[in-house]
């Protein structure tokens, strides 16, 4: 909580609701529309195998997807995947039952195209997200604590745990 408070402080953040989970697996998260409405989340398992620097890193790295608004981005790009999908799939079946005779230009194959390659592409445009914020999220995390090599350090360790022991 102290380390959170720092933090969040230093970055002139609210003091987000802070929770850690009875779990093995090391892993930690970040969830809120805003910093007002944040909360931080690690498991058992990360408090455990992490030295202090190292926790430093990763929380700094979930407080910055906070203070970047990072749930906010990633819901309106799902929304965005999905809609691109409803689009797709309204294309599709209006060439498909609702074209007219004088309209000879639709092809149900390019609608069927179109179906399998909107989702597709949305699902692309969505990951790309997601890796961008997840860099912001360590270039502001290096920043605000001044020490980026704990969390490269922790990520390490992280990555290599987590493969053997998954989350419940």
């Amino acid at each position: 909580h102290a380390m959170v408070r720092e933090l969040a402080a230093g970055q002139g953040m609210p003091m987000p609701r802070v929770y850690v989970m009875d779990e093995v697996s090391p892993n930690a998260f970040a969830t809120g529309r805003n910093p007002k409405h944040a909360a931080v989340a690690v498991t058992e398992g990360l408090l455990q195998m992490l030295t202090t620097r190292e926790l430093r890193g990763v929380l700094a790295h979930e407080l910055a997807h906070v203070r970047n608004r990072d749930t906010l981005i990633m819901t309106v790009s799902a929304a965005f995947s999905g809609a691109m999908g409803m689009i797709a799939n309204m294309a599709l079946f209006s060439g498909l039952l609702g074209g007219s005779d004088e309209d000879e230009d639709g092809s149900p194959m390019g609608g069927l195209l179109g179906l399998i390659l909107a989702p597709i592409l949305a699902s692309m445009i969505q990951l790309a997200i997601s890796r961008s914020r997840e860099f912001l999220a360590d270039a502001s995390a290096a920043q605000m604590t001044g020490d980026p090599l704990a969390l490269a350090s922790a990520l390490r360790k992280i990555e290599g745990v987590s493969a053997r022991v998954p989350m419940h």
